[in-house]
């Protein structure tokens, strides 16, 4: 683990004016996944990787209708677990996974979602930008989930560099002031899934292209 995170291409000042601009255009941003609770939370969480939200969301319906507990999930069966998520990527390793979890949640954590991340990264399937993200939802921790997107921003904007997830998961909590950490986490996500993308940025419609370090800005 890096001990000291590359320095910001942005100034204090910089970085606390972007995230004022977040703030003011949207004070409680929230995540795209449906979930009912803090296990469906998890197990959307998990059944997210390397598949959309929307996909996510769309097969969960029917499942966390009929396994909203643990004990349900696990009651299904690995191949009823499969049956509902095979619209959703690697849906067969991830059918097994749900279940492995909601057995382990059953027998070690008296059915509940622990709130710590090594309880968490001991359940299956679950790594630690998954745990940071069911920290940050369920129990109001200011953790950082580094994905594609957030990476992406980061580097792209200036506001923390690094050449793996976890150098920028440092960078962001050591750049990103404290009063924002709670919700930093979803505003670099939408801002990089709607705004700041991958193949071409909207530079135009960006709210913090002019806080924002990057030299090859469109429009």
């Amino acid at each position: 683990m890096p001990k000291i995170p590359r320095p910001s291409k942005l100034s204090t000042a910089q970085i606390k004016q972007m995230f004022e601009i977040f703030e003011k255009a949207d004070p409680e941003p929230k995540g795209e996944l449906d979930y009912i609770n803090n296990f469906t939370l998890l197990v959307a969480v998990v059944l997210s990787a390397q598949a959309t939200d929307k996909g996510v969301n769309k097969a969960t319906k029917a499942l966390f209708e009929a396994a909203p507990t643990p004990e349900k999930m696990v009651g299904l069966g690995v191949e009823g677990i499969t049956e509902y998520i095979k619209s959703i990527g690697l849906y067969r390793n991830k059918g097994k996974n749900v279940f492995s979890l909601s057995q382990k949640l059953i027998s070690d954590f008296n059915s509940k979602v622990p709130s710590n991340r090594k309880e968490l990264e001991s359940l299956a399937g679950v790594g630690r930008k998954t745990a940071n993200v069911v920290l940050n939802i369920a129990f109001g921790q200011p953790t950082i989930a580094v994905d594609t997107h957030l990476f992406r921003v980061s580097n792209r904007t200036g506001l923390a560099i690094g050449k793996n997830p976890l150098e920028v998961e440092l960078g962001l909590e050591k750049n990103i002031p404290p009063q924002y950490l709670l919700h930093a986490h979803h505003w670099l996500i939408l801002h990089g899934r709607y705004v700041c993308k991958a193949r071409k940025p909207d530079c135009a419609n960006c709210i913090i292209s002019e806080v924002c370090a990057y030299e090859g800005k469109t429009g």
